[in-house]
């Protein structure tokens, strides 16, 4: 479907813009938008996650996301902020969504995990 050179390609594009650039802020990313960003097609870019990546489009980008909750719930300059208010910065769109793929990631709720992580 793709060659290893355009393969390494479009995962090289992808970490700069998800770590650098942070595009899975964006809580309306689509897998056809994020495609645009990387230039290959929806469909070569749904394949690449399942097959190299091993994460559907949602899964991958959510990821990310909640990284960066964890990273941003954290920091003492944040405490002002509620935990719902950092996952919608982080991208999320909504609470359920995010209660749901955090649990299933960390094994408990958001409220319970920063309390288990503060210092």
């Amino acid at each position: 479907l793709m060659s290893v050179a355009e393969i390494n390609l479009v995962l090289e594009i992808l970490g700069e813009g998800m770590n650098k650039e942070k595009w899975f802020q964006n809580p309306s990313l689509s897998l056809r938008t994020l495609a645009e960003k990387v230039n290959i097609s929806s469909n070569k870019l749904s394949w690449l996650l399942n097959e190299r990546i091993g994460q559907n489009f949602n899964e991958y980008i959510n990821s990310f996301r909640l990284e960066n909750f964890k990273e941003i719930a954290l920091n003492p300059s944040n405490s002002h902020l509620t935990l719902l208010g950092l996952a919608y910065e982080s991208g999320f769109k909504s609470k359920s969504v995010f209660n749901v793929f955090f649990k299933k990631n960390e094994g408990m709720t958001p409220k319970a995990w920063v309390r288990s992580n503060q210092m």
